[in-house]
């Protein structure tokens, strides 16, 4: 029986889902609401619009916002399928000098088109609530203590809390008389009041009529090592003054009224901009605001801009060293420094742009590197090549780039093909070597033979002179005429000295030895020894 009523179920649906789809369709159109008016009363913001047909039953009512730069469209929070023709969005966290967007349409089961509220800017929108009083009876006089409007933790009224000015209308309570006292400070004491009387009264807040304005168009850039703030201003012999306050403590409750601080270079500036060091802030976000004054008078504060180190910080160049290889560079990248020589130390990634081309041409290749480490491989050796190199964020939403480092030169050694032919040339050298030391004797014998010929006789004569008695013919001064005698006892020794003489007569007769006694004659034994000796010398 339930699987039966299941299915019934399921048929009934089926059947009526072309008829809500027809309505939908063919149905009556809902028109867009009309008469949006946005009110604002110190920190209260509250939407109010009109029907466009109030016979139209059912209808609920939905807000988006846009802020300044913002593509989309978002849900305004408290202001979603409201069935009534009032909203409060309060709870949205907004920067009051800034311009927001609104639109609405009607929803039922269709939805009207969107109708849009023109932009307007919160501050500028809102209306000075009442002030909160608090009373002290005295004798005969009343003690007013008056709170500024808004909350405590109030965000419209932030920047204003010492501006506000007061007038007070008291009365008594069984008259109708009024009095009235203007400009009365937060602390007010009524006098000459009659005892035991009841009194009324009542307190307006304003705020006070500047004849100057607050700067405008304020901007923060980067030069060098330094911040510069500027701002817009048409008035002259004014003097300005920058204040800074953590961008973290707006998000905490309270009022900050007190906690911004001075910039100790942008007080009394009399020029339209100021210059601070970048080490005056640490890593953070903060909020900086301006104002003016000509001695007299007193500006509001300016519009607060948040201020982003990590955005607003210029990248520095990357310092690098270039070791060369063989046939190819080696760049070890370090972190940049400042001026007093500490480094800078960056907390988000970095991608490296290095271009590096041979000195003898300007045609630059480029590479990319992610590591402090880079090798720029495949060059020619012995060859002067130039790098330079710069940083950029590798996060999207920073975007920034530093200027280019200072160019480094550097000449690349020999490769390995340079080293394998030294090698071969070696090796050929001293294999080489012996062959062309003997060249070079040959073709030295040959200079010799040919330019320096040499005085020594033939073998022949010198063997005829080599055995004289040389060192006596040098100690000679003088050829003394000598005559040669002979003793002969018998005939056969002098048939031994002519055979002898027949067979080598030139060596006899320079192998005889003459006698130098001046003239005198040697005796017969001497003469006839000497002639044996020298005879049995030649023989031999």
């Amino acid at each position: 029986m339930m699987v039966t009523l299941l299915g019934a179920t399921t048929l009934v649906l089926v059947a009526l889902a072309p008829w809500v789809l027809s309505a939908a369709a063919g149905g009556k159109n809902l028109k867009s609401p009309q008469k949006v008016e946005v009110d604002i009363i110190d920190d209260t913001f509250i939407l109010r619009w009109n029907r466009s047909d109030e016979s139209v039953g059912n209808v609920t009512f939905s807000f988006d916002y846009q802020k300044p730069g913002m593509d989309n469209w978002i849900k305004l929070p408290g202001c979603q399928n409201i069935t009534s023709t009032k909203c409060n969005f309060s709870s949205l966290k907004l920067n009051i000098y800034e311009e927001i967007k609104l639109r609405i349409r009607a929803e039922k089961e269709n939805t009207s088109s969107w109708y849009e509220v023109d932009s307007f800017t919160p501050f500028r929108k809102a209306q000075i609530g009442p002030p909160e009083v608090h009373l002290e009876a005295e004798d005969k006089a009343i003690v007013i203590h008056i709170s500024p409007p808004g909350t405590k933790d109030s965000v419209m009224w932030a920047l204003d809390g010492l501006s506000f000015t007061y007038s007070l209308v008291i009365w008594k309570n069984s008259s109708s008389v009024e009095e009235r006292i203007e400009n009365i400070y937060s602390r007010h004491k009524i006098y000459k009041l009659s005892p035991e009387t009841t009194y009324c009264l009542k307190v307006k807040a304003a705020l006070l009529e500047n004849e100057l304005p607050p700067p405008e168009n304020i901007e923060v850039i980067v030069q060098n090592q330094n911040y510069v703030l500027k701002w817009d201003y048409t008035y002259a012999n004014v003097t300005f003054q920058v204040q800074w306050l953590h961008a973290f403590l707006k998000r905490n409750p309270g009022n900050h009224l007190y906690k911004w601080k001075q910039i100790p270079d942008c007080e009394n500036v009399k020029t339209t901009q100021c210059v601070f060091p970048q080490n005056i802030f640490q890593k953070g976000i903060y909020l900086l605001r301006v104002q003016a004054s000509d001695g007299n008078n007193t500006s509001f504060w300016s519009e607060e801009i948040k201020f982003d180190t990590e955005i607003q910080a210029s990248l520095l160049p990357p310092v690098f060293n270039v070791r060369s290889l063989s046939d190819s560079l080696r760049i070890s990248i370090g972190a940049p420094k400042r001026s007093e020589n500490k480094p800078v130390i960056q907390d988000y990634p970095l991608i490296y742009e290095i271009l590096f081309w041979e000195n003898t041409s300007k045609a630059e290749r480029k590479i990319i590197e992610k590591k402090t480490d880079a090798t720029i491989p495949n060059l020619k050796p012995l060859t002067v090549y130039c790098v330079k190199a710069r940083a950029h964020s590798m996060d999207e939403k920073l975007n920034k780039s530093s200027v280019f480092s200072h160019v480094v030169c550097e000449e690349t050694k020999s490769g390995n093909t340079s080293k394998i032919w030294l090698i071969i040339g070696i090796f050929t050298v001293l294999l080489a070597l012996p062959f062309v030391i003997y060249a070079v004797k040959v073709l030295l014998r040959c200079i010799n033979y040919v330019f320096f010929p040499s005085l020594k006789p033939s073998s022949n004569i010198d063997e005829y002179f080599s055995e004289q008695p040389l060192k006596n013919l040098l100690l000679l001064t003088s050829e003394e005429q000598i005559e040669k005698c002979f003793i002969i006892e018998n005939i056969s020794t002098i048939a031994t000295v002519e055979e002898t003489n027949q067979t080598d007569e030139d060596h006899t007769k320079y192998s005889s030895q003459t006698s130098q006694d001046s003239g005198n004659y040697s005796n017969e034994d001497e003469s006839e020894n000497k002639t044996s000796e020298e005879l049995q010398q030649d023989f031999i």
